[in-house]
């Protein structure tokens, strides 16, 4: 599984100046292979090669060409999908059902999604001019993007970038984090299957100094970026500074507001795909359990319980509903955590340590919090890890505060009996995203956040337009007859 080249210019690269990182599996703690790291002569040749593609045969196809060979290239990731969501599986401990879905099956969904969009979308379209002429509205690429994304969800996240990216006619390098270096080898060996020009594709795994040398370079055009708020306020700031466009799609503290006519079976039912999914390492994660109190001891009582029940262990066995974190920094975090919250006024239901027999790996036991006070910092941090903090309400206005009285801005959910009540709830909630009854990104769908969870969206239709400049080209009514 070792990965000890980079993929530069349609072809395997030796690193220039850069090292290696050995990828350890996160159930076992283990070494599990080797992947080479960039160092900035490593970014460098990258994005020249972008570059250069972008000048090149990529520049020149038009809307149809591009999408024949998108559609190819998802094919061929289609085609390594069982491969690829394994190895995200054993990289960052996603419980394998999971990850066959998002990282197996949902870059493929995504690249063909924006092949059909640019199929029906011209590249001019001329309008008639107040002036009594006219004008061309041109549609151009954006240019070179640098695509850096995170250890989470490592293939969708990327994929978010790159199909939008390639099918405006961007060229793009990727930078995937050191934790899951090894699966982003996907895209590179499917688009040489697929026949990508040389260049349009370039995937080279760094850490922060690389990261922050494809931010700052010259070269680019355009920065994608998935990962923690802290770092996206930094890359923003550079962006700022260089004029250069920038999408950011940061952290996370969202709620899932059960109210007081809510269904407790649906809730619960549904709680690991809202609240905890991927081992709670996921951004949009309702962790933040809003619950009214004329009902909150039954409430935390159907948390305590379900959370109980789940099944914890080896990631790659399909009965596993929480896998370990990502790594022992990872592990060490959540764990500092939960001892910040058994230090508070709240209340530890279940789970709050190491589970039993699973000493090796980086597991944490599913963890539920009572009598958490909005103002706590297990209410208001973002953990990344299997802990909920349930927060009492009175009113339904006041849950409402509460939603808003956040950092963030991503996800959130309501749990209702009338979906009407939950809609007009859905308003009022500061958030990019919100769910009745359910919480579940929709592909052709805009999706970000606000406050600090973020800039920009990605999904849907409003996800192409981040990789497009329009240009005007005015005609005087002379030249226009």
């Amino acid at each position: 599984m070792d990965r000890k080249e980079f993929f530069i210019d349609g072809a395997w690269t030796a690193s220039l100046d850069g090292g290696a990182h050995q990828v350890v599996e996160a159930a076992t703690g283990r070494p599990l292979a080797e992947a080479a790291m960039a160092g900035a002569a490593d970014i460098d040749a990258a994005v020249g090669a972008a570059r250069r593609a972008l000048a090149g045969p990529w520049g020149e196809l038009g809307n149809p060409g591009r999408a024949d060979l998108l559609d190819r290239f998802a094919d061929e990731l289609q085609a390594r999908g069982r491969e690829t969501a394994e190895t995200v599986t054993r990289e960052n401990g996603m419980p394998i059902k999971m990850s066959k879905s998002v990282n197996g099956y949902g870059p493929a969904f995504m690249v063909r999604y924006y092949a059909k969009l640019i199929r029906g979308l011209g590249l001019e379209e001329s309008r008639p001019s107040a002036a009594g002429g006219r004008t061309i509205v041109r549609r151009e690429p954006v240019g070179v993007v640098a695509a850096i994304t995170p250890w989470n969800y490592p293939q969708p996240l990327a994929a978010m970038k790159l199909a939008p990216a390639l099918a405006a006619g961007c060229t793009v390098v990727l930078k995937p984090s050191p934790e899951t270096a090894l699966d982003a080898y996907a895209f590179a060996d499917a688009a040489v299957a697929a026949g990508l020009p040389a260049g349009v594709v370039n995937v080279v795994p760094g850490g922060r100094e690389a990261g922050a040398h494809l931010v700052r370079h010259p070269g680019v055009d355009k920065v994608a970026f998935t990962g923690s708020t802290g770092a996206g306020r930094a890359i923003g700031e550079i962006s700022g500074r260089l004029l250069r466009p920038v999408t950011l799609e940061l952290g996370g503290k969202s709620v899932s507001l059960v109210a007081d006519d809510a269904d407790l079976d649906l809730f619960t039912a549904r709680l690991l795909d809202v609240s905890l999914p991927n081992n709670g390492q996921t951004c949009h994660a309702g962790t933040r359990i809003l619950a009214p109190r004329t009902r909150y001891g039954e409430v935390v009582d159907a948390i305590t319980e379900t959370v109980r029940g789940y099944r914890v262990g080896n990631p790659l066995d399909r009965g596993t509903q929480i896998g370990p974190m990502v790594s022992r920094a990872q592990r060490r975090r959540v764990l500092d955590y939960i001892g910040i919250g058994k230090a508070s006024d709240a209340r530890l239901t279940v789970g709050g340590g190491v589970p039993a027999g699973l000493a090796e790996g980086w597991f944490v036991e599913p963890t539920v919090f009572a009598d958490v006070d909005n103002g706590d910092v297990i209410a208001r941090e973002e953990i990344f890890g299997p802990v909920l903090a349930v927060v009492p309400y009175g009113t339904i206005d006041e849950a409402i505060a509460i939603a808003n009285d956040s950092d963030y801005g991503l996800g959130g959910s309501v749990w209702t009996a009338d979906e009407e009540r939950g809609i007009e709830i859905g308003r009022r909630i500061q958030t990019g995203s919100f769910g009745v009854n359910h919480y579940e990104l929709d592909l052709d769908a805009p999706f970000g956040g606000v406050k600090g969870s973020g800039l920009g969206r990605e999904l849907g239709p409003e996800g192409l337009g981040p990789y497009l400049v329009h240009k005007s080209i005015y005609l005087a009514a002379s030249a226009a007859s």
